[in-house]
């Protein structure tokens, strides 16, 4: 499409008018990245620090930030670019008119199974060989992948997309438009044995698990029901692949984990809480709203809201960024310490 219907398109999103610069219009066929592009691209630029991709990318048209000296830059080498104040949450907007992931035509395969007992809305679309067990109960326009597994009593919320071999386990109950990722396993049975003088007891896993409107959760993630109450997800958290979320965790609105965080039972996080890949937090840790834990973080004790934490165990991430610029200097500061040992031993001596 040409760059001014995009615009058009995107002007939506913007809190403003956008500010345009285009030249003859250019016919868009596509999106990637700055370095990638060619004729035909819309890529953005984020800020100045990537300034000099400007001057070597082959895509002809840009997203910009409002920063004079680089829509300068683009309109010197002919580029034509739309400037905003959030360059990449508009590229975003601007995939979404070149590409919409796959989804199952309406309908109901031959080869799914559905037990009698279920309640199915309206506009569905289900894939071979799922199964649906007794009481379950699926709303509007529910899109379910091939060979899902949906136990007893699961409910599914209107518009959510349940990709190809996950499972969703009894006594769980899963809002509007999420997106369950393929082999994510939702609700199984949570980590609970207590032990006795002959071993480990098995303590049945009696509660719920809820994922509020619009929770995504990536590949291979697995949340648990508990032992009793709920493990509750909040509207808007996005979970990414080969995440473990245990019994019993309550996590806040518009959260975001990454790859491989690991939550054990009875975590509590706030809103806006970001955990980057392989953060661990320990058992009944409360972390505040706004919290940021950088990569393999280990959070042992409650954190309060807003803090930036790093290291293992967790400290604020200044403190952090000194303490592993220093450990760069532990052999000189090694060597200075039995340079000042030797010579306060001659002079003792």
């Amino acid at each position: 499409m040409k760059f001014s219907e995009i615009v058009q398109k995107l002007a939506i999103h913007l809190p403003d008018s956008p500010v345009v610069s285009m030249g003859e219009d250019p016919e868009i066929t596509g999106v990637a990245a700055v370095e990638e592009a060619t004729v035909g691209s819309l890529s953005y630029i984020e800020g100045r620090k990537f300034a000099d991709r400007i001057a070597v990318t082959a895509g002809t048209a840009l997203i910009l930030p409002m920063n004079p000296q680089l829509q300068q830059q683009a309109s010197d080498r002919g580029i034509a670019w739309v400037a905003t104040e959030e360059p990449r949450l508009l590229f975003a907007h601007a995939i979404a008119l070149f590409y919409q992931p796959f989804r199952l035509p309406a309908g109901i395969h031959p080869s799914a199974s559905i037990h009698p007992d279920a309640t199915l809305g309206e506009n569905l679309a289900i894939g071979a060989f799922v199964s649906i067990a007794n009481g379950v109960k699926i709303a509007n326009n529910v899109c379910i992948h091939a060979n899902v597994t949906l136990y007893p009593h699961a409910e599914i919320g209107e518009g959510t997309v349940l990709h190809a071999n996950c499972t969703i386990h009894e006594r769980t109950r899963i809002g509007k438009r999420c997106t369950i990722h393929c082999g994510a396993v939702i609700g199984s049975e949570g980590f609970g044995f207590v032990p006795s003088r002959s071993g480990w007891v098995k303590m049945e896993q009696s509660g719920y698990t809820v994922l509020e409107d619009g929770v995504e959760v990536g590949c291979n993630s697995n949340i648990d029901r508990p032992a009793v109450g709920e493990t509750r997800i909040g509207e808007n958290t996005k979970i990414d692949n080969l995440v473990q979320i245990g019994h019993g965790c309550k996590i806040g609105k518009n959260c975001a984990l990454a790859a491989q965080v690991g939550l054990a039972g009875g975590v509590q996080l706030g809103n806006n809480v970001i955990l980057a890949g392989q953060v661990g937090v320990n058992n009944q840790v409360k972390v505040g709203d706004g919290v940021i834990a950088t990569a393999k973080t280990g959070i042992h004790t409650d954190i309060a809201a807003g803090a930036v934490i790093s290291g293992f165990p967790a400290i604020p991430n200044r403190l952090w960024l000194k303490t592993v610029a220093l450990s760069y200097r532990l052999p000189e500061i090694y060597q200075s310490l039995k340079q000042l040992q030797r010579l306060l031993g001659s002079k003792s001596n």
